[in-house]
């Protein structure tokens, strides 16, 4: 039977670590082989909430998708401390951020830039920190780039923000930085930010948030008078409300949809339109499509269980005028980044989606037929936490690893 082969190093490539010497990684690879079907046994394993049902066919343990490819990986830089979110830029380089507060580029042969300064201050408490970071289509001509962080508030409080400024020309600076969106209310925890940020098709900017974790804090994802646990969407440049949002009534007008417990997972298909997966708890990892206005549950319908084993609130999984997920995972890959393939590399992938998997420890990758998950299968499993997923402009696959010695690695296939 074929096996997964263990990691084989080549020689060192770069660093971000300051305590390292910083060097390109041309050349200088990291290779994994994997085949689709090999250890592809997550559906034999029991689920937390047994006695919970889906609500359709297929919405749960889809089918294990065995197309046989093999995956080369590329290590093209390492010593990344707990990197989170990443954007390509014209030319082929990458903005990675590191959650204690750090942005780098790294070039497209691996060399790690120092930290871009100009950023502004962070809470990298538990899961605070520099989270996402976007660019837009016209980076080439604007320079100009967005990010959300965990934003200190005082008195031990924080909340997910979004803020936007211009790269220098040398690339080592933000200039005419500028915080756009801050999300209330704030809240003494260290949990559940969110945050992808993700640009639609009329160039609004969505924004996802957690409910902060909390007890006292869950309801407010069914407040629409809050910002925690939504999807928003606003103007990218004012923070304002975006046109066309759903107008919900009594609530703030930048929500696009509510009823999310943590959304770190985010991405349009195709058609743009958008795609989400959340965090459970034990169980209830949800892949979502979030329709305007609409309400998904949290904290009053949920698959899976307490981290203490007991029923979340009533124990419902369903509830009229609330959505239900079109896919839920029990138990949980912890989901982290998310892209839809369009790319020359993996023909055999297109439209498929990619989420990464921190608990799972992999890339997951669902096939999708009228709307619902046809299939699943996991890539180099048990690799490391996959915080983050992009598609590169030339079809490889991008992943970042979640540890103090995180990397940037790229996915192509075995030739």
């Amino acid at each position: 039977m074929p096996r997964t082969l263990p990691f084989m190093m080549q020689r060192p490539v770069a660093t971000s670590n300051p305590s390292r010497t910083r060097r390109a990684a041309l050349g200088a690879a990291l290779l994994l082989w994997a085949v689709a079907g090999v250890a592809q046994d997550f559906n034999a394993r029991a689920p937390n909430a047994a006695r919970q049902r889906p609500a359709f066919a297929g919405q749960t343990r889809a089918p294990v998708i065995d197309a046989g490819v093999q995956l080369r990986t590329q290590v093209l830089a390492r010593g990344l401390v707990h990197p989170w979110g990443m954007a390509e830029l014209p030319g082929g380089s990458w903005l990675v951020t590191e959650r204690p507060g750090r942005l780098r580029r790294i070039a497209a042969d691996g060399a790690v830039s120092p930290p871009i300064s100009g950023l502004p201050a962070v809470d990298a408490r538990g899961q605070g920190g520099l989270l996402d970071v976007a660019v837009h289509a016209d980076f080439a001509q604007t320079r100009q780039l967005w990010w959300s962080y965990a934003e200190p508030r005082g008195g031990g409080k924080n909340a997910t923000a979004v803020a936007t400024g211009v790269l220098s020309e040398d690339g080592s600076a933000l200039e005419q930085v500028r915080v756009i969106f801050r999300q209330n209310p704030a809240w003494d925890s260290t949990y559940h930010f969110g945050s992808r940020l993700v640009f639609d098709r009329e160039g609004m900017l969505f924004v996802t948030t957690g409910e902060r974790s909390d007890r006292r804090a869950r309801p407010l994802a069914q407040d629409v008078t809050s910002h925690l646990g939504k999807v928003l969407r606003i103007d990218p440049q004012s923070g304002a409300a975006a046109p066309g949002n759903p107008g919900i009534h009594g609530g703030v007008p930048e929500i696009w949809s509510y009823g999310h417990r943590n959304v770190q997972s985010a991405a349009l298909d195709a058609q743009g339109r958008l795609w989400i997966v959340e965090h459970g708890a034990r169980g209830g990892d949800e892949l979502n499509q979030p329709r305007a206005g609409r309400n998904y549950g949290w904290p009053v319908i949920s698959y899976g269980e307490e981290y203490s084993g007991l029923a979340i609130g009533q124990g419902l999984t369903a509830r009229d005028g609330m959505e239900q997920p079109v896919y839920y995972w029990d138990p949980v890959i912890a989901p982290s980044g998310m892209a839809f393939y369009q790319g020359a590399l993996f023909p055999g992938w297109q439209g498929d989606v990619l989420i990464g998997g921190l608990a799972g420890q992999a890339l997951v990758r669902l096939t999708l037929a009228d709307g619902r998950v046809s299939g699943e299968a996991r890539y180099l499993q048990g690799q490391g936490r996959v915080r983050d997923v992009a598609v590169a402009f030339d079809g490889a696959v991008m992943l970042l690893t979640d540890a103090e010695d995180g990397a940037l690695i790229r996915v192509t296939p075995m030739d």
